[in-house]
């Protein structure tokens, strides 16, 4: 099979298809923001934290459900602007998980227990960060920078890795991928953030140096986001599942999807708010 036929092969193009519908809804509801972005990043947090405590055999058992309670109270909080109570909030969810575990010993694991908690941290509040960037002073042309450093970013490592890769950025964890379309990846994230700070100027004039920084913390988060891409991997290698989920054709669960925009939307959200 030619390079070519491999970039146009089945997969790839119910890849595309299926990511050509995302951008469109991620497109309506960043747009429209508020309430409508709010209902859909919870609910896809909900998703994927389900995706994930499957993983772990608890999605529907106690400790699941103790997780769900801290996701949902979460969201709860940062929409009603109480972010104070989010310490306290977490602290009661890791009590009661841990008390499910006690009082229910030796029914769970200490690593299903655990999960509950890293699952509410590594989903639901990094995912949050998409609606907080939104949210920001002219948050609806900043967050788009996430899903350029997540998802071009995969775009161009996929398609550099393809043409040029030849050597493993990671063999045992992910053998597709090379060190090529890593570099490839970030290359296409930087300049795509280059193009679309030239498009906006207006929008981020007031950050220093804006034409050079912005390409470089798309830089970044595109590094940041190929090591989520790959820890959500290493997290199926090491409990044997191919994907978290079948919600997405082509890509698999929410969390196959948006494993690397997990972990760029608080690059992008903290790293615009300090500078």
């Amino acid at each position: 099979m030619s390079k070519i036929e491999k970039l146009m092969n089945k997969s790839f193009l119910e890849r595309t298809i299926s990511g050509i519908l995302l951008v469109i809804i991620a497109l309506v509801t960043i747009i429209i923001g508020n309430d409508v972005l709010f209902v859909v990043i919870a609910a896809t947090s909900l998703i994927g934290l389900s995706e994930l405590y499957k993983v772990f055999k608890i999605e529907k058992k106690m400790p699941g459900i103790v997780g769900y309670i801290g996701c949902i109270g979460y969201y709860t909080l940062i929409r009603s602007g109480n972010d104070e109570y989010l310490l306290p909030m977490m602290l009661t969810v890791l009590m009661l998980v841990m008390a499910v575990f006690v009082f229910s010993f030796p029914k769970y694991q200490a690593n299903q227990i655990m999960a509950v908690f890293f699952g509410i941290v590594y989903v639901a509040i990094m995912l949050s960060y998409v609606y907080r960037t939104r949210m920001m002073v002219n948050g609806v042309y900043i967050v788009w920078l996430i899903f350029l450093c997540s998802w071009g970013c995969d775009t161009c490592a996929y398609l550099v890795g393809v043409m040029f890769g030849k050597h493993k950025m990671a063999p045992v964890l992910s053998p597709k991928k090379s060190v090529e379309g890593g570099i490839g990846g970030i290359v296409g994230a930087a300049l795509l953030g280059f193009i679309y700070t030239m498009i906006f100027a207006d929008i981020f004039v007031k950050l220093n140096h804006y034409m050079i920084m912005v390409p470089v913390m798309c830089a970044v988060a595109a590094m940041v986001s190929q090591v989520g891409d790959l820890a959500a991997s290493g997290i199926k290698r090491n409990y044997d599942v191919k994907d978290y989920g079948k919600l997405i054709p082509g890509h698999g669960g929410i969390l196959d999807r948006f494993d690397s925009v997990i972990f760029t939307a608080p690059i992008i959200y903290y790293f615009v708010l300090y500078l």
